[in-house]
């Protein structure tokens, strides 16, 4: 699934190292949303749903994530220049 940034809206990135899930070095999910608890919420949706991660598991990782407020150079529809 790709998600598009909106314009004049803030856009928070959430990643996650789910390597010891998968067995797979440096692997990591990356959500959106309009706050950092959106895309926070959006991790623990996907984690429950994709990698079966009971509440503990995902308690434990979304303490561990990294969450971001991306750049507005990010948003398209404005020139830098």
């Amino acid at each position: 699934m790709v998600q598009q940034p909106r314009e004049e809206k803030p856009l928070y990135s959430c990643v996650i190292s789910i390597e010891h899930i998968t067995g797979h070095p440096d692997e990591e999910l990356m959500t959106f949303g309009a706050s950092a608890e959106g895309a926070k919420h959006q991790a623990e949706q996907l984690l429950a749903r994709n990698y079966g991660c009971n509440e503990e598991v995902i308690h434990q990782l979304v303490q561990q994530a990294k969450v971001e407020l991306l750049s507005p150079w990010c948003s398209p529809g404005e020139s830098h220049g």
